[in-house]
């Protein structure tokens, strides 16, 4: 990236609508080098949109960017999260106990935190480890296990102070954001619009330059992809908003963007389609033959945390299209086998 052209992930505080500033915090991974959180000048204090990753040098990089604005952590009044996973969540639940800021997360998430502090840290994943034994990844199984894949320990995750129910209106200095369920990424992923300002807080729902997983949570919707796409199409019906995404930089058009993933999962659905047609006939199988990233890499090439997600969001696939009657799910013993449907096209 050249001087002239910061990178969206660079640290520090930008200013992107009056009173609202964009806050990258850093994420231990490689393909998603940091979070956006939103920072919400309000009448008693700063509104937060998502909390980051509850890692020391996030929180640092945190505090060094409200410290930018003239602002502590002790300023923080509320977090207002637009879904559980780790990286959205569990800063704000560590900041709630050291400054006692109030967090807020949509209702349809309230099942999957149930499950989270559960005792047993490894049913967390048993969705997931159902979902490959149904795409026929046993050996993939076998890798995550012994990597002994869990989500963070039991004390990243509390119940938030209240559930977001659908409609709710959060009243602040010169602004209401509207609290709007988008499930697909997590059942109770919400996006916050402010019309008025012509902003959409977006989470991890409409990101500018990858697509967000399916099906990986604590308790995955029974057809999430085809949830996914209709609450696109929610923001569809919204007035056309500035993008403000958890991952990426600010766009212009929240629109455009949508209409570019309806695409992609369209163009998905076909290419799934088209590879049970020409003889693949497990989830393993049909992920193995397309191509992953934006770079169109094989299964093969991706570490093991990104096959098992490129796996599930196959099986996802292939579910919504076993239900819209586009070909024929046989399930058992073993994994899920798909062949083409007698009424479904073979191109």
């Amino acid at each position: 990236m050249s001087a002239d052209r910061p990178d969206w992930a660079d640290a520090g505080a930008f200013r992107v609508a009056p009173g609202v500033y964009r806050v990258p915090l850093p994420l231990p991974m490689d393909g998603l080098r940091a979070v956006n959180v939103y920072v919400i000048e309000d009448e008693d204090g700063l509104v937060m949109i998502d909390g980051g990753w509850a890692l020391e040098q996030s929180r640092s990089q945190l505090s060094a960017a409200l410290g930018s604005l003239g602002y502590r952590l002790g300023d923080i009044r509320r977090f207002l999260v637009t879904h559980l996973h780790r990286d959205h969540y569990t800063q704000a639940i560590a900041l709630r106990r050291d400054v006692g800021a109030h967090v807020s997360l949509g209702v349809g998430e309230k099942p999957a935190i149930d499950l989270l502090l559960t005792d047993d840290p490894l049913r967390r994943f048993e969705p997931q480890i159902v979902a490959l034994r149904a795409s026929g990844a046993d050996a993939l199984i076998e890798r995550l296990r012994r990597a002994d894949m869990v989500e963070g320990p039991i004390e990243d995750w509390e119940p938030p102070d209240d559930w977001l129910e659908r409609g709710a209106q959060i009243a602040l200095r010169g602004r209401t954001l509207l609290a709007i369920p988008t499930p697909g990424h997590t059942q109770g992923h919400v996006v916050f619009a402010d019309p008025e300002a012509g902003l959409l807080f977006a989470g991890d729902h409409v990101l500018p330059h990858i697509t967000p997983s399916i099906g990986f949570e604590p308790i995955p919707a029974p057809l999430p992809l085809g949830d996914y796409m209709d609450s696109l199409r929610v923001v569809l019906e919204l007035p056309d908003l500035r993008l403000l995404p958890a991952h990426g930089p600010v766009t212009d058009s929240a629109h455009d963007r949508v209409k570019e993933l309806l695409d992609h999962h369209d163009d998905r659905l076909a290419r799934c389609l088209a590879a049970v047609a020409s003889g693949a006939t497990t989830a393993q199988e049909v992920a193995t033959v397309l191509g992953w990233t934006r770079r169109q890499r094989r299964l093969d090439s991706l570490d093991d945390f990104n096959q098992m997600l490129a796996v599930v969001e196959t099986h996802a696939h292939l579910q919504l299209l076993a239900s819209m009657g586009r070909l024929h799910a046989r399930s058992g013993y073993g994994p899920t086998i798909y062949t083409p449907s007698a009424t479904s096209p073979q191109s």
